[in-house]
């Protein structure tokens, strides 16, 4: 079959073809260390400048190195973001104008969290860190000076796929959770959907690449976890609401459309945006794609929604 590239909107077509011509090797081609290194120099080329804020703090969550990033010093709601990059590439740089843009569209405070990567630190390690730090921010952002009684959880792929474990964790334990926040995330165990099929090569995140982040985080004997998996889970009521933020031409679009669907059949409250002719990553490139500032706004308006008194 081929590849659908006429779906794809002139400007991405054109982001695509550039990244083609610069002809840089594929993550999969590279070890680790190396494929950190080419992500953080690359990760914000195509990103918005990085938003100047009143508060920009370093600090340390539940023992990881996280980035506190602020409109104002005001007693503010805060979402926990959790960075994408396929569990084994990603980190706060990677990020910055990213959860610089939430917070300044939305008011909110956005905490980042640098949490374990693999292969170093397999599956579980990068889920206990990230519900690690939710409950640390909801007993300790007061002493931030923020409010972690009006708290979100957030994150793009990986940190989409983090995200939605940690509104498990928070339905489980008891913790007020307003929002979870899911930016084109990962919800089955396997590339075996129709849009893995129909964009696996050529359209920004591979069947290679998926297959290389896979094989360095988890076994494959554990895939099937719904802390890996989360359309896997038993039982998806009483959840904190979603928004779930797509695109279309993105291998993981069927199995976010899948997680969407089951979240709303069980009686969870999601508000869908499917942004049309995009990629995976789109909202990360705002300086030439319009359609990552029509997302940021839907996130802020959805944050606003859900976190404001």
């Amino acid at each position: 079959m081929t590849p659908p590239t006429s779906l794809l909107t002139p400007r991405m077509a054109g982001v695509l073809d550039r990244i083609h011509r610069a002809n840089r090797p594929a993550f999969h081609t590279l070890t680790p260390r190396e494929a950190r290194i080419a992500y953080r120099m690359g990760a914000e080329i195509l990103d918005l400048p990085r938003a100047p804020l009143p508060r920009v703090q370093d600090l340390q969550v539940a023992g990881r190195p996280a980035r506190l990033y602020a409109p104002s010093d005001a007693r503010l709601p805060v979402l926990l973001y959790l960075h994408g990059g396929g569990f084994t590439i990603g980190d706060l740089e990677t990020h910055d104008s990213l959860c610089r843009q939430l917070s300044l569209r939305s008011g909110a405070a956005v905490v980042a969290l640098d949490y374990r990567l693999a292969p170093e630190h397999r599956f579980p390690a990068a889920v206990d860190d990230a519900w690690a730090a939710l409950a640390w921010l909801h007993d300790h952002a007061a002493s931030l000076g923020l409010d972690g009684d009006r708290l979100a959880v957030g994150g793009d792929s990986a940190g989409g796929t983090l995200a939605a474990s940690c509104a498990f964790f928070a339905r489980d334990r008891g913790l007020p959770l307003a929002l979870q926040l899911l930016i084109t995330p990962g919800t089955a165990s396997g590339a075996d959907t129709a849009s893995h099929r129909l964009f696996a090569n050529g359209f920004l995140l591979d069947a290679a690449g998926i297959d290389w982040f896979f094989g360095h985080y988890i076994d494959r004997s554990l895939r099937h976890d719904w802390r890996f998996a989360p359309l896997e889970a038993d039982d998806h009521a009483g959840l904190a609401p979603a928004c779930v933020v797509l695109a279309e031409c993105d291998p993981l679009v069927d199995e976010g459309l899948a997680y969407a669907d089951m979240l709303r059949a069980a009686g969870v409250a999601v508000e869908l945006e499917l942004f049309r002719g995009v990629t995976h990553d789109f909202i990360k490139m705002g300086r030439h794609i319009p359609e990552a500032l029509t997302a940021l706004n839907a996130c802020a308006v959805v944050m606003k929604k859900h976190l404001q008194p």
